[in-house]
């Protein structure tokens, strides 16, 4: 994991101390002149003349307080946590009465390199030093609530296994930021690397650009540029791809064409070419920083990290909604459940478009900034953020994590020993306690029934119980290919609709026992509306031997009229069909009940009457043997036929 930035102990701390005069007096003033020249060479960042100067003094007294503080800043500027919380620890023991600054500082080390139970004594005796408020009253009161969640929650690690991801991804250079389609056969990471003659930035020595790898036989091809018009001459980072791979939403930083110093970027893939990016603008950018966007399988919902006013403080969670292609609503900020005073970066919402995971300094974890999620509740509210656990989090900054759609696997960075250089990307086996809702997926083409041209469509993916669209997508234009999400332990409609062509429905329950569920593959044609064409409502839904319409048929429907009142010519009549099973009277007398009820609603719903009518048909037109209660279910169905075409004035 990257190391947290050095806890900065100015010089000037010395004078908030006063030792005791354990050296002799006759080494004194060699003793003071050795810690002002340590002193010195510790302003200048020379830490190893500085070392050089403490043990000479050390020679002269190993029990000088003093430099055992010098010591300690030496080693906490060195980034070496657990020697400076020895040496400012070694100053403590060595004073009848220390500052209460020594203890807070101590402290901070310890909470650095994992001691927490020796963190926590320093932090109680910093509070117990004063009589009155101690000034940093609110810091040890954070930090002493991250020390009793660590002691608890280090007795409990999770599952941790992280595996590199190999040199087809990882180089010498530094890797980070991985984001994956939903089918895990596309990934993109951030690539810092060497600058060329196009970089735009004078002074930098490196430049961050854009590559990808793809999946083949189950293996990771060679990662490439992802070229442009994506990358630049510019710094682009922070990016996260749909889970279909269709959209691409990034940040760019520090141009001289944006909004602010970092702003939101999109671009549209059509075939196996990137489009020109585009900047979210206004309301989404301003003159703040905004970064990290990820997007939620509906399609539309965009979480990004920001500290624009009117949050809680820091950097918070926002969300925006696509209301159209490249036109956003005004953000709103996530709440206090999510957000705190301090910092909350790097969301990833997951397929599953319930489950959000990020960085936060704010709640309570292991000392550092630490990886969290939270659950959207049925009603639309985020729920108490859960700690990832140890070892995944750790007392240093942890900086994103990426989940698969099934849910077992994250992927992260880390410049952890054993790696090919600097940062790399890694994968993991994700512990079951922490492990978002299952998701699967449907990936198909989209095609013209006769001459199977590809289709532009929109696909979605509802949630018939809650009414509530779980997936959106949009098959390619160039090849008719789709990829959407579909939730486990749903009951779900799917709608395939299209300017001209009728729309294409179709119901299944997904099991909520899957752990890997398998893809679906399903190729979908369409049909144009011809005179006689009829066209299955597989979503509207009846109790047993009734004709009243059940609430989960209303999406189906809410479809239908939408398809008539943008082809206001098309004449239909629904139909109502049955299995075998009673007598063929009653089941001609069933069908047309449905059909009616069909009828009624869209009639209620404002459809012109003349553009109706209903019939029942009852067992005669089986498009399934009766046999089984597979087919039995296929012909029980309500349909409707384009029956002509009426003059619009």
């Amino acid at each position: 994991m990257i190391k947290k930035s050095a806890h900065l102990m100015l010089v000037v701390l010395m004078l908030l101390f006063v030792f005791p005069g354990i050296a002799q007096k006759k080494n004194i003033k060699k003793i003071e002149q050795l810690c002002d020249k340590t002193m010195k060479y510790i302003n200048k960042q020379d830490y190893e003349k500085a070392s050089k100067y403490v043990n000479q003094i050390f020679a002269i007294d190993s029990n000088y307080a003093k430099a055992y503080v010098l010591q300690g800043d030496i080693y906490s500027l060195t980034l070496d946590a657990e020697k400076s919380a020895d040496a400012y620890n070694k100053a403590i023991r060595l004073n009848e009465k220390p500052k209460p600054m020594l203890y807070y500082v101590a402290a901070e080390e310890e909470m650095k390199c994992g001691r927490y139970e020796s963190a926590k004594q320093n932090y109680e005796n910093y509070l117990n030093s004063y009589t009155t408020v101690p000034p940093l009253v609110n810091e040890v009161g954070k930090q002493l609530v991250n020390c009793e969640f660590s002691i608890t929650e280090i007795t409990n690690p999770m599952k941790f296994s992280p595996i590199n991801m190999g040199n087809a991804i990882n180089s010498e250079w530094d890797e980070y930021l991985p984001t994956v389609t939903a089918d895990e056969e596309e990934l993109i990471i951030t690539v810092r690397r060497p600058r060329d003659h196009n970089t735009v930035c004078a002074l930098c020595a490196t430049e961050e650009d854009f590559y990808s790898s793809v999946k083949v036989n189950g293996v990771w091809e060679m990662r490439q540029p992802l070229g442009a018009p994506i990358n630049s001459s510019y710094n682009e980072g922070a990016q996260c791809i749909s889970p279909d791979g269709r959209f691409l939403f990034y940040t760019l930083c520090n141009t001289d064409f944006g909004y602010g110093s970092c702003d939101l970027y999109w671009a549209k893939r059509i075939g196996d070419r990137w489009g020109r990016a585009r900047n979210f603008d206004p309301p989404v950018n301003t003159k703040f920083w905004e970064s990290q966007p990820t997007i939620a399988p509906d399609g539309k919902t965009i979480y990004f990290a920001s500290n624009r006013p009117g949050g809680e403080g820091g950097i918070d969670i926002w969300k925006t909604e696509m209301l159209e292609e490249g036109v956003f609503s005004n953000p709103e900020n996530l709440g206090k459940t999510i957000n705190t005073k301090y910092d909350e970066t790097a969301p990833f919402i997951h397929a599953d478009g319930r489950t959000l995971y990020f960085v936060s300094d704010g709640h309570p974890g292991f000392g550092g900034r630490d990886l969290f999620f939270s659950t959207l509740a049925p009603n639309n509210t985020w729920q108490e953020p859960v700690n990832l656990g140890t070892p995944i989090n750790t007392p240093d900054d942890e900086i994103n994590i990426v989940i698969n759609a099934s849910g077992t696997t994250g992927y992260f960075s880390s410049d952890t020993e054993g790696g090919f250089g600097g940062q790399d990307i890694y994968s993991f086996e994700l512990d079951e306690r922490i492990r978002p809702i299952p998701v699967t997926y449907m990936k198909g083409i989209v095609q013209d029934a006769v001459s199977l041209k590809p289709l532009e469509t929109t696909i979605e993916l509802i949630d018939l119980e809650r009414n509530q669209v779980i997936t959106s997508t949009i098959s390619d234009p160039m090849t008719g290919e789709f990829l959407a999400c579909i939730l486990t332990g749903t009951n779900v409609m799917m709608n395939v609709s299209h300017p001209y062509y009728p729309f294409y429905s179709e119901n299944f329950q997904i099991e909520k026992s899957y752990s890997e569920p398998e893809p679906y593959v399903k190729n979908i044609l369409l049909k144009k509306p011809e005179i006689g064409t009829t066209f299955v409502l597989r979503n509207i839904f009846f109790d047993f031997d009734k004709s009243d319409l059940l609430p989960a048929s209303f999406v189906e429907l809410d479809n239908l009229i939408d398809y008539l009142r943008k082809n206001r010519a098309i004449v239909v009549e629904i139909g109502g069909h049955t299995d075998n099973q009673g007598s063929p009277e009653y089941n001609d007398k069933l069908s047309l009940e449905r059909a009616k009820s069909v009828y009624d609603f869209l009639i209620k719903k404002g459809v012109a009457p003349e553009r109706l009518s209903y019939k029942g048909y009852g067992e005669r037109f089986p498009v399934e043997s009766n046999d089984n209660e597979v087919g039995r279910a296929a012909n029980r169905r309500t349909e409707f036929k384009i029956i002509g075409y009426q003059t619009i004035e």
